[in-house]
């Protein structure tokens, strides 16, 4: 991030969200809020959309999110936590009665998103805290007001964390439940694909805020497990196009973005 801006591949997500509402109908995550927190004329939405591909991972990955956490509600918790909270509208839509949210982001992208609720009239509800941290500079040990089990959100951020910011976040999580995605190296990939993720990681290196980081599933699993998570679920590619998008025929070992549940 540039100081006193907002994270742009924060407001980036934010268009794919709305731009699935719009095109897709929200059939893989339905978001009743995404285009209104935007604040871009559905007009300009449709004739930019945001590419397909990108648009659905981002879809599948709340909706794998959000399934987890109504799970972890189902099981008695009843604290969230969003970390990178960007323009994610879950706190402001929140369907569980007695769940409380606390949004954790940079405090410039915190303060772009106050004036985007203010500005689309979206209510801040009492169960909703909001905390500044900058996780290159600052550790959020202690200062989440936890008092038990508590559900992490944390999608599209780890990919833009230094090894050490990672780590110090992750430690945080430790003992509670956590979604995030993560990216496999481009340089797994080949052909088309492999030029589409180095694509990818162009534009986001362009709007100032690179990739840092890639792991493979085997290294993340060895890492959560050392932190004391004993139940990982990972989807890769294959697996999200088979569970969200009905392609079966997507090869398993197919590299790319994963989102993984750990507990």
């Amino acid at each position: 991030m540039k100081a006193g801006s907002p994270s742009r591949t924060a407001w980036s997500a934010a268009r794919y969200r709305a731009a699935h509402q719009l095109l897709e109908g929200g059939s893989i995550f339905a978001d009743a809020l995404a285009v209104p927190m935007l604040g871009e004329a559905e007009a300009d939405l449709l004739a930019d959309a945001p590419r397909r591909g990108m648009r659905l991972f981002i879809a599948a990955r709340h909706r794998f999110a959000e399934d987890a956490l109504a799970a972890a509600v189902d099981r008695g918790v009843r604290q969230v936590v969003v970390l990178g909270a960007g323009l994610d509208t879950f706190a402001y839509r929140n369907p569980h009665p007695g769940v409380s949210v606390i949004e954790v982001d940079h405090p410039d992208t915190r303060e772009w998103k106050r004036e985007r609720l203010a500005a689309a009239g979206i209510a801040v509800p009492d169960t909703v805290r909001h905390i500044g941290v900058d996780f290159e500079k600052e550790s959020l040990a202690g200062r989440l007001p936890l008092d038990g089990p508590a559900f992490f959100l944390w999608l599209g951020v780890v990919p833009y964390l230094t090894a050490e910011a990672f780590a110090a976040t992750l430690d945080v999580t430790a003992g509670h439940e956590v979604v995030f995605d993560y990216a496999q190296s481009p340089d797994r990939a080949v052909g088309e694909r492999r030029a589409h993720l180095e694509a990818r990681a162009e534009r986001v290196a362009r709007l100032g805020e690179p990739w840092l980081n890639c792991f493979e599933p085997e290294e993340i699993a060895a890492d959560l497990r050392g932190r004391g998570f004993t139940r990982i679920e990972d989807l890769g590619p294959a697996v999200l196009a088979a569970r969200y998008f009905g392609r079966p025929d997507v090869p398993p070992e197919t590299p790319g973005g994963h989102v993984l549940h750990a507990s």
